[in-house]
């Protein structure tokens, strides 16, 4: 590489019209996997917390069904203690202790009564989890399928741009090694500001590339001159001759026709 400080402004211009060449054909790949990367996440995410659900939802079924298991073997037990109660009631000496066996038996039945209820209120949370189990499978088998979709997408322009971005993103550290900080500085500065990430344009038909502003001719003639960084007025992007960006085109064309 070069020493910074060897090169002649016109070297500058073409290298920093290099790096935007560089950079933009990076842009342009990535800008072919658009949103793809955060749909790819938002769905794995989405199918996280879907699974994350469904075995919530199935666990608490589970917890549902031993809690019914649970009230049938006290309703048993109930049972088996009326008929003990009941049974005692024959054996008795007194009212007394009738009318005490009598309390025991009708507490035994509201025990049973409260548990059938509480076993009813189960089974019907027991049928809305299963609907809602069911409505979360379909969900999850769709966001899978979905998520399927678009990670082979995703997968098959990674691999067919994998290569070339990786080495335009050398090519693009290596221009930059030749550029001196405080230009790369501005340089960077002003693609971050702009919408398309141009920074370095040339000049077209009289004005600045994307731009409807005209330049003085006086302005032209000293772009044209290379002998100083001159940047546009109004957009503050850095200026080159339509000369010059043809030649370094045309130089990036045949380095980037290897892919």
């Amino acid at each position: 590489m070069a020493n910074t400080k060897e090169l002649s402004v016109e070297d500058k211009l073409r290298a920093l019209y290099d790096l935007q060449l560089i950079d933009t054909r990076i842009d342009e790949i990535r800008n072919v996997r658009g949103e793809l990367p955060l749909e790819v996440g938002d769905l794995e995410d989405e199918v996280a917390g879907l699974s994350t659900r469904l075995e919530k939802l199935k666990n608490d079924l589970e917890v549902i069904e031993d809690l019914i298991k649970t009230k049938k073997n006290a309703i048993d037990e109930h049972k088996e203690s009326i008929k003990k109660y009941t049974k005692q009631q024959d054996t008795v000496r007194n009212n007394r202790e009738f009318n005490s066996l009598t309390k025991e038996v009708e507490f035994q039945e509201l025990e049973i009564q409260l548990a059938e209820k509480q076993i009813k209120e189960m089974k019907a949370s027991i049928d809305h989890k299963k609907e809602v189990i069911a409505q979360s499978k379909e969900r999850l088998e769709v966001k899978t399928t979905h998520l399927k979709h678009k990670k082979s997408e995703l997968d098959a322009i990674m691999s067919e741009t994998a290569k070339e971005e990786g080495f335009l993103t050398e090519k693009s550290a290596e221009y930059e090694a030749l550029i001196e900080e405080r230009l790369l500085t501005a340089y960077k500065r002003i693609r971050s500001s702009v919408r398309n990430g141009l920074a370095v344009v040339s000049i077209e038909r009289g004005a600045s590339a994307g731009s409807f502003f005209t330049i003085p001719p006086q302005t032209q003639v000293e772009i044209a001159a290379r002998k100083k960084i001159i940047t546009d007025e109004h957009s503050g992007r850095i200026l080159v001759d339509s000369s010059l960006a043809d030649e370094e085109k045309q130089k990036m064309e045949k380095l980037f026709s290897k892919f």
